[in-house]
């Protein structure tokens, strides 16, 4: 039986999320041997409790750590090594030549990335020189592993045109998020969700901008997620006469339990990938209004052009405005739960990824 060890470094966030589905989905299946390296994740750690084995790779320059963590996957002598964050390609890519198969997520760019330049448009502003020694990096391990996995269409064109990465060395599989029964909006729109790290790139302010001029007086928001911005996004929401109407929920791990509370997500970021908060949401049957960015439009079955594009308050307001009005919102979130049973759950994530490790572990060294 194939051994698949996961290796992560982080114990929150998309890719720990991801990881604990998959892993958890493949070991249900009896098709291969699991195990997880890395902290035990604040989220569905039951999941995978039997198979997991705790290390830790606090930094990126913890070399003694790095070390103790590839004598652990050694020991283990999976078949192949799947790593999960950019730390944790890092640290894999040095098994590369030991004979054991490495894959690597790419499950997105540093922050400061701009979408003109991810894109490719000509003039767009570079990132500055830091992040684009960290882009030199990842175009170095994805050189060096086997095979790096793209979630999102959009991310692998990044990688081919920018970093220049061989097309051969990528694959793309979408992430995979739990999927259970869908609960459309009962009547019109009221109830909206943001969810996220309150950081620029989400693009929270833009959203309360938005929401100004076109938020019903009966309409609320629940902010769910913390960072460093949301001082600012409180008293953006108390200027914008929004206060009484605009819940900061904080960090939650019952995102899934929230969505289905809701009526619709709204996601304005200026960034993203796949992110697998609007898979959840399509998977809970909610109508999604969110920016062009990334494989979103792609993931929502619609052309970028029907998305609003980063930053623009007036696009978004009449998004918003659209939403609102929606005499059968449900129709879009049954539609939405369709798609998301189809690409998203983890038992589709696990065989594609299994039929992978298969090729992976086929092929000639």
């Amino acid at each position: 039986m194939t051994r698949i060890a996961y290796l992560l470094t982080q114990d929150s966030g998309g890719p720990v999320d991801v990881t604990v589905r998959l892993a958890a989905a493949l070991a249900k299946s009896g098709d291969a041997e699991v195990r997880v390296f890395g902290p035990r994740p604040r989220r569905g750690a039951e999941l995978i409790d039997p198979y997991l084995e705790e290390i830790l790779v606090p930094r990126k320059g913890d070399m003694r750590a790095a070390r103790q963590a590839r004598a652990a996957l050694k020991a283990w002598r999976p078949d192949v090594v799947h790593a999960q964050d950019r730390r944790a390609g890092l640290v894999s890519a040095a098994l590369a030549t030991t004979g054991t198969k490495i894959a690597h997520t790419y499950h997105g760019v540093p922050d400061d990335v701009g979408e003109q330049w991810f894109r490719n448009v000509r003039g767009a502003e570079p990132p500055p020189a830091y992040t684009r020694a960290v882009l030199a990096a990842d175009a170095a391990v994805a050189r060096v592993v086997h095979r790096t996995v793209v979630p999102a269409r959009e991310m692998g064109r990044f990688l081919r045109e920018r970093l220049y990465v061989p097309p051969h060395r990528m694959t793309h599989i979408d992430n995979c998020v739990d999927v259970g029964a869908a609960s459309p909006p009962a009547g019109p729109v009221r109830k909206l969700v943001f969810v996220g790290l309150l950081v620029e790139r989400k693009g929270l302010l833009t959203l309360l901008d938005a929401l100004e001029s076109t938020m019903p007086e009966d309409a609320t928001l629940t902010v769910v997620g913390d960072g460093p911005q949301r001082t600012q996004a409180e008293g953006r929401a108390v200027r914008r006469g929004l206060a009484s109407r605009v819940n900061f929920a904080g960090f939650r791990t019952d995102v899934p339990e929230l969505l289905l509370e809701h009526d619709a997500l709204v996601l304005p970021s200026t960034m993203e990938q796949q992110p697998l908060v609007v898979a959840e949401a399509m998977a809970a049957g909610k109508p999604v209004v969110a920016t062009d960015t990334g494989g979103v439009a792609d993931m929502l079955g619609i052309p970028g052009t029907d998305c609003p594009r980063p930053g623009d308050v007036a696009a978004l307001a009449t998004k918003l405005r659209d939403l609102f009005a929606d005499p059968d919102p449900a129709g879009t979130g049954e539609r939405l739960a369709m798609r998301a049973r189809e690409r998203f759950t983890a038992e589709v994530c696990a065989r594609r990824h299994l039929d992978l490790y298969r090729k992976l572990t086929a092929a000639v060294n």
